[in-house]
């Protein structure tokens, strides 16, 4: 029963006194945003058919549609041309701050904002993958995604670093920012423009409340009680979101394993040949013909796919078997992008996969991007001196507006 207990306090004391995978929040923030920013970019010339004024599914459509199921999109605010490059935009430039790490805290609301906006005006353009980027930029808003491999750590390195000499750190950029989305958002309420999804207002406002009282109680002390609190708070949130983006990941494998096995052209060994013929899934039809051309190959992928599928979540014990999994899912995603020319859905998935990715592996890959980067910049960053170290030590990763 003691045992019992000290296990139970342990799992407490590390769910609540930190921010698990951060290597692994930033890397699905990185994919996420890339796969987005990749696809608005891609669709540039076509932007005004898939979601715009010239698309089939009018605004008229729309309107009523998002009066039957009450979803959140900016872009029925306005059937304006103008409005509509404007919310196209902001989808781009979100993007690429959430993916750089600024602000993340306020950069992933808005960039959840962007995708339910462009991707609720047209429900039916989308590939598979455009589901799980909408559940995943939701998801986002609840961790604490730029502990590494962000602006947002520089810039709080960095501020550690001038207090440790004594150096007063004011941040104005957070608060700046943080009174003209508060102005926005109350006049967005008062206009009536949240009546339709209630979860909406309430992340947005709670987000906003909630980064409120973050700054007063970060400026008032960074190491008392409420500051403690809110640090387990912040982490309970962020672990509890992390664990639903990895349920989030098995359900899909095992829901589609599952369902292969009830199919009788999956049961056969016959279900990857039909797609790889299809005009709509072939780009490269002497690709497809190659892959196809062997019946025993067909067969194997055939079942290979299933079985992956179906035994990935119970893998998740064993670590070793895991990652071997791993590798074969992503590369499975790889040649879907290319055979299937389904390059966005891939990513996607990929990006979902990544949360399962061991930590040793993903600091090497951030080790060697940063050496790409220095070598492409012609410059490093300087080896943080003794003070500078035991500054990092003893703080919290977040300081100011929660990162």
């Amino acid at each position: 029963m003691n045992r019992l207990a000290l296990y139970f306090s342990q799992g407490i004391a590390r769910v609540t006194g930190a921010a698990l995978g951060p290597y692994q929040t930033a890397i699905v923030r990185i994919g996420f945003s890339l796969t987005w920013l990749l696809f608005l970019l891609r669709e540039l010339p076509h932007r005004h058919e898939l979601y715009g004024p010239d698309g089939p599914w009018s605004w008229e459509l729309g309107q009523q549609l998002i009066a039957a199921n009450g979803a959140f999109t900016a872009l029925m605010w306005s059937d304006g041309r103008l409005w509509f490059e404007a919310v196209y935009a902001f989808g781009v430039l979100t993007s690429v701050l959430l993916l750089l790490g600024w602000r993340t805290r306020t950069m992933s609301v808005l960039f959840m904002v962007g995708v339910l906006s462009l991707q609720n005006r047209s429900i039916f353009m989308g590939d598979g993958g455009d589901n799980v980027l909408h559940l995943m930029s939701i998801y986002l808003v609840f961790t604490r995604c730029a502990q590494v491999w962000s602006l947002d750590e520089r810039r709080q390195r960095r501020a550690r670093a001038a207090r440790a000499r004594g150096e007063r750190v004011v941040d104005r950029t957070g608060p700046s920012l943080w009174c003209v989305l508060g102005f926005a958002l109350v006049a967005v309420t008062l206009a009536g423009k949240l009546d339709g999804d209630p979860l909406v207002p309430v992340v947005l406002w709670g987000v906003w409340l909630a980064q409120a009282v973050w700054w007063l109680v970060g400026q008032r002390s960074r190491t008392g009680r409420s500051r403690v609190m809110l640090d387990a708070v912040g982490n309970i949130v962020h672990n509890g979101a992390l664990f639903v983006i990895m349920a989030e990941a098995c359900l899909i494998y095992a829901t589609a394993g599952w369902y292969k096995i009830q199919g009788s052209r999956w049961q056969d060994g016959t279900a990857v040949y039909y797609p790889l013929h299809l005009e709509y899934f072939s780009p490269w039809p002497a690709l497809a013909d190659l892959l196809t051309a062997s019946a025993t190959m067909l067969l194997l992928v055939t079942y290979g796919t299933v079985i992956v599928q179906v035994a990935f979540p119970f893998t998740l014990f064993n670590r070793r078997v895991k990652n071997v999994l791993l590798v074969a899912m992503m590369t499975e995603h790889a040649v879907i992008a290319v055979v299937l020319g389904l390059p966005f859905f891939s990513l996607a998935m990929i990006a979902a996969d990544a949360v399962f990715l061991p930590t040793p592996f993903l600091r090497r890959l951030g080790g060697w991007a940063a050496r790409v980067r220095d070598r492409a910049t012609g410059r490093g960053e300087r080896p943080a001196g003794p003070a500078q170290r035991a500054e990092e030590k003893a703080e919290q990763p977040h300081v100011g507006f929660p990162a």
